[in-house]
Order: C-alpha cells, then structure tokens, then sequence
C-alpha cells in the first residue's frame, strides 16, 4: 500500500515532502522569536540616564533646540569668585543680585539629553585652531561665558594689545597649551554704519546703515578664523537710515518725510544676507559657521528707559509663553536668510550651522542683570534686560555650540 502525498502536487512539492526533522527546529526558533517580541513589548526597557552619558563623546543628532529648563542645582560650571575674564555688567553676584536660583536650570531637550559642557573635550577639538565671535555685546556675552567654562582647565592670556589698529571693544584671548585663539570682533550691524550724531554716540541719534556693505572691522580679519559665530538684531531698535548702492532707499523711525518709512525687519533681512554672502565669497575662508538666532529681551511693564523691568526668579514653562510677534518675525527672517545661504554656502563645500537659540532663551526672563546691570566701563546701574547674568543660561548657548563641534567632528572623519 503506497503512502499518501508521494507526488508533486500541481507539478510541485507538497509540504509533506519535506522531512519533519527539518521542520520542527525551525518551528521551535520561530515559537522562541514570537515570544520574545511578545514579553518586550510588554515590558519595554527603561533608559537609566546617568551624569557620565552626558559627556558622552558619540553625540545622538536630535533637535536639542526644542525641549524645556529643569532645575538642576549643578548646572553652573563656574561663578564670579572664579572667573575673573568676565565683564561686571554681567557678574550679577558682585553687582548684589540675592537669589541664585537662576543659577541652577539645565536645558533639557524633548528627545535626547544635551551633553554637558566639556572644557577639556572642547579645547582638543579647536587645539591649533581659532574661533572669533562677530556682532554686538550679546555675543560678546556669549564670548566671555566661553571664556569662563574654558579656564576651569587653561588660562588665557589677553593679547588685545596686539591688534591696536581694531575696535577697542575687539578682543583676542590666546590659550598658549592648545594654540587656541578666541576673539571677538564688535560689529552690531555686520555691515558699514556711520553715527550721524556730531556729539557722538546716543540711544536717540540716528545711524545710517549700508546695507550692502559688510563692516571691514570683521571682513578684513576673519578669513583665517577656523569657526566663526556670527549674530545680530538688539540694534535693529534704533533710528536707522538704510542704504543700498550708495542711494538712501528708506528709514526706520527716522521721521523725515522725504525718506520712505521701511520696517527694521527690512533692515535685519538685508544685513545678514549681506553677512552670509561675504563669508560665502570670501576665496580664502573655508571655517565653519555658526549663525546664532535672535535673542529676546524680557523687558515687563516698560522699556529700559521708562520703567521696564526682568524681576521674575524662574523660568517660564513651555505654556506660559510663546514666540510671537517682533521676537518671531525676526527669528523667521534669519533662519530665512540662513537657509538660503547655507544652500550657497553647501556647493562651495563650506560647513553652515544654525544655533537656534531662541526657543530656549526665551523661556529665561529670570537670567537677565536687571537692576543688577553696569554699563560697560562705568560704575553706573542700568536696568538691563538684554544681556546675560554670568553663571546664567546663556551658558547653554556653548554647550549647543560644543555639540554641533562634536558633530562636525563626527562627519568629517566619517
């Protein structure tokens, strides 16, 4: 009596042609496998988070631009009694503002952790290398907080002496271990500017502005710069007269009825256009850019010089405010004029990055002087809601700037 399903089947095998030898440990592995997905599903692992995958050199790209301040009472690295590099304008301590709370936030991303500052880390990434910082005081702030974290581990020696032909308020620092150079070149309109007040300089005098003309006080240095930060809007504020070609084309808050009246974003828009431009053309520059977005004042009930005050001890949580209005057009604007650059910048083989700060300083109307503010070389209190209280958030701003070096790192030698 011959056995069942001997023969193909429509000309092929049939199942039961197939010894069962070979079947059952590949049923058993396939049994094995279901269960395994089944019980983590069930049981997902939770990541444990701990201080050493901060420093964590392998960097995980995600949006560290979007995320919210926790309170963390290490997050500063450094305080006034230990820096001595910084201005007194933003050593609010020394100049007695009482809480320290503002102190003590750490930017927390929604999708990843921010690694913390890294000195040593960063210092090997720029050794023999050199980094300047171009636009106005904000960036110089940011300059100074750099400083700051870096001299925990080299000190750096002042070598503006030097270069005595520049802006007294350009600087240059060089850290002799590393042959790291670190400047700031003072440019708050990136473009050729003249003070049309005879007496001098004035928040009510009027400045005309070049629109196509980027400032020489940077242009004609920054060529040999490795990374170059580049910034600018606190100043777009001011009675501006814009110029383009050589030609008036129009004004902001200047009230002369013979000049157009233009919007300052219009301004803005054309001075980083023509910024970006100039790096992009400029033969001999091959640095890495970073362009860093506006940063918002927290002026409340006032402006600086009608009673405004940044009182407030704690940061806002993401509800409690939004980017809107001037802060957000003016965000727009740039990261508009960034992009197209970037594309520019892309053929050429250049490194552009944005360092979309804004979000993140937003939300920290606690970390401005205030009351607690000098003006720059002179033992006068301003109310300050402009500029950073150091220890303070705007050290954050370089713990973006450490994670997109470590990136960059990352792909060139990929």
């Amino acid at each position: 009596m011959k056995s069942k399903n001997t023969r193909p089947v429509n000309g092929k095998c049939s199942s039961a042609d197939i010894p069962w030898v070979l079947v059952l440990p590949f049923t058993l592995f396939l049994i094995i496998y279901l269960i395994a997905i089944f019980i983590s599903s069930q049981y997902p692992s939770s990541p444990v988070i701990h201080a050493t995958s901060l420093r964590s050199r392998n960097i995980k790209k995600c949006d560290i631009f979007s995320g919210e301040w926790i309170s963390d009472k290490k997050a500063h690295y450094y305080s006034g009694e230990t820096c001595h590099l910084m201005l007194d304008q933003a050593n609010c301590i020394k100049n007695g503002r009482p809480d320290r709370e503002f102190m003590n936030w750490r930017w927390k991303p929604d999708e990843c952790e921010l690694p913390l500052f890294d000195a040593m880390e960063f210092l090997k990434i720029v050794k023999g290398k050199s980094m300047a910082f171009v636009g106005d005081s904000v960036g110089r702030n940011q300059m100074e907080s750099l400083l700051c974290l870096l001299a925990s581990v080299a000190s750096p020696e002042d070598i503006s002496h030097r270069y005595t032909s520049l802006n007294r308020n350009t600087r240059h620092w060089f850290f002799q271990d590393y042959n790291f150079t670190l400047a700031t070149f003072f440019s708050p309109f990136l473009v050729r500017n003249i003070e049309t007040d005879p007496n001098g300089f004035s928040f009510k005098s009027t400045i005309n502005l070049y629109l196509d003309e980027a400032d020489k006080e940077w242009t004609a240095h920054i060529e040999s710069f490795d990374f170059v930060i580049i910034s600018a809007a606190q100043w777009f504020f001011r009675k501006l007269v814009f110029y383009e070609n050589g030609q008036v084309v129009g004004c902001f808050n200047c009230q002369k009825q013979n000049i157009t009246e233009l919007p300052n974003l219009y301004g803005l828009r054309k001075v980083i256009r023509t910024a970006l431009r100039t790096l992009n053309d400029l033969k001999g520059y091959n640095g890495v850019t970073f362009f860093r977005t506006f940063s918002p004042t927290h002026f409340e009930n006032g402006e600086f010089n009608t009673g405004g005050r940044c009182a407030r001890t704690k940061p806002f949580a993401k509800e409690e405010m939004r980017l809107e209005g001037y802060f957000l057009e003016a965000y727009l604007t740039q990261a508009e004029e960034f992009r197209a650059a970037e594309k520019v910048a892309r053929k050429r083989g250049l490194q552009f990055w944005l360092l979309e700060t804004t979000e993140a300083i937003l939300l920290r109307p606690d970390g401005h002087p205030d009351i607690y503010g000098r003006m720059k070389d002179k033992n006068v209190s301003v109310v300050d809601c402009v500029h950073w209280c150091l220890p303070g958030p705007i050290d954050t701003w370089n713990e973006f700037l450490l994670y997109f070096l470590k990136l960059g790192n990352q792909t060139s030698s990929a």
